[in-house]
């Protein structure tokens, strides 16, 4: 009988250790990221073509590989490198492992609203500075008493206290060049850079954006971290295929430097979720659409989805047949810390990982 009980407590035991709740999510995004590069690395034809690459033999020496899996881990060495190893990847459509947009705009705003509301709200059509009506899950979590005040957000795009309903959420929400107010000198140095420094883009590069979350993680430990970041984007529509080449590689850099930060940190260390998705794709089946998105491109709704950490099974590259949607997204961040999100619209169910 004593050994039948053993048995049972190692089992459960173990099943609590592959269902490990997290104490803290980070959420990255990557705006207008599209799956081909994450899953195929660098395109020839893009990197071919002088329109749209100036430099081809610079940005082939840099990333370029005759292998899919050594080129993509030259463009994406912490995705290909960490989380390939450590956590999954979603959305390789090679495979027929799909992962789509659920609104059917297939643009910036309904697909930030998708990911977090978890409700693809059709009546979210434009990218306009409106005040999002649905409840994200960032601020049902801050409605939480063990997570109140300790939810933040840090964007490139100027749209993102609209989409994430600062003046109803609550929570904290800094983007482009809103000031930064806090006594650490650090974020003192970097208020002070984000006005004087060049705006390629139109708003603040990533890496002002990205300094700000990081210091702001060490100074006051956030339970929920979200960093939008905007210049491959940017720099996609804008036809600079090289520029968002390297800016896609710099955001990699940069959730690599956080990872480390937080593997250091014992407030974080091995109580984390990392989950990093874009919030929609690009054309590729007529090639000058690589720089287009929207209702009219069918491949727009093409999305992806990487996770790490707690309560995430070391499954790698995901290579079995599926469809996931960004809408399940927000329901995924809530059951990570052990809650169930509600609000007064749909929500899509949580992602079984």
């Amino acid at each position: 009988m004593k050994k039948l009980l053993l048995f049972f407590l190692i089992i459960s035991a173990n099943i609590g250790l592959g269902q490990k709740q997290s104490e803290k999510v980070i959420v990255i995004t990557l705006d207008g990221m599209r799956w081909q590069e994450v899953f195929e690395g660098i395109d020839s034809a893009l990197l071919a073509e002088k329109k749209y690459t100036k430099d081809s033999a610079g940005l082939a020496k840099q990333f370029w590989h005759i292998d899919v899996k050594e080129r993509r881990k030259k463009l994406f060495p912490f995705l290909w490198g960490t989380i390939a190893a450590q956590g999954q990847l979603l959305g390789n459509r090679q495979y027929g492992n799909n992962v789509d947009n659920a609104n059917p705009y297939k643009f910036s705003y309904p697909g930030y609203n998708e990911i977090f509301t978890g409700y693809p709200d059709t009546l979210v059509n434009s990218n306009d500075k409106r005040w999002n009506l649905n409840t994200n899950v960032l601020e049902f979590l801050n409605t939480q008493p063990e997570h109140r005040g300790n939810i933040a957000a840090f964007a490139t795009w100027d749209v993102f206290p609209y989409i994430l309903n600062k003046q109803r959420s609550g929570i904290y929400i800094n983007a482009d060049a809103d000031s930064l107010l806090f006594p650490q000198p650090e974020l003192k140095l970097i208020n002070e850079m984000q006005y004087l420094t060049t705006r390629p883009i139109g708003v603040r590069p990533d890496i002002f954006t990205y300094f700000a979350a990081r210091e702001y993680l060490k100074a006051y430990k956030p339970d929920v971290l979200y960093i939008a970041f905007d210049e491959t984007d940017d720099f996609a529509h804008a036809g600079l295929y090289d520029q968002y080449i390297k800016a896609a590689h710099a955001e990699d850099r940069m959730i690599a430097d956080l990872w480390n930060i937080v593997q250091a940190d014992p407030v974080y260390r091995g109580k984390t979720t990392l989950i990093i998705t874009t919030d929609h794709g690009r054309g590729d089946i007529r090639k000058d659409d690589w720089r287009h998105h929207g209702q009219k491109i069918k491949e727009a709704g093409e999305i992806w989805i990487a996770a790490l950490g707690s309560g995430v099974p070391a499954k790698g590259e995901i290579k079995q047949p599926g469809q996931l949607y960004q809408k399940q997204v927000a329901a995924t961040i809530a059951q990570l810390l052990g809650k169930k999100f509600v609000a007064n619209h749909p929500i899509a169910d949580a992602i079984k990982f």
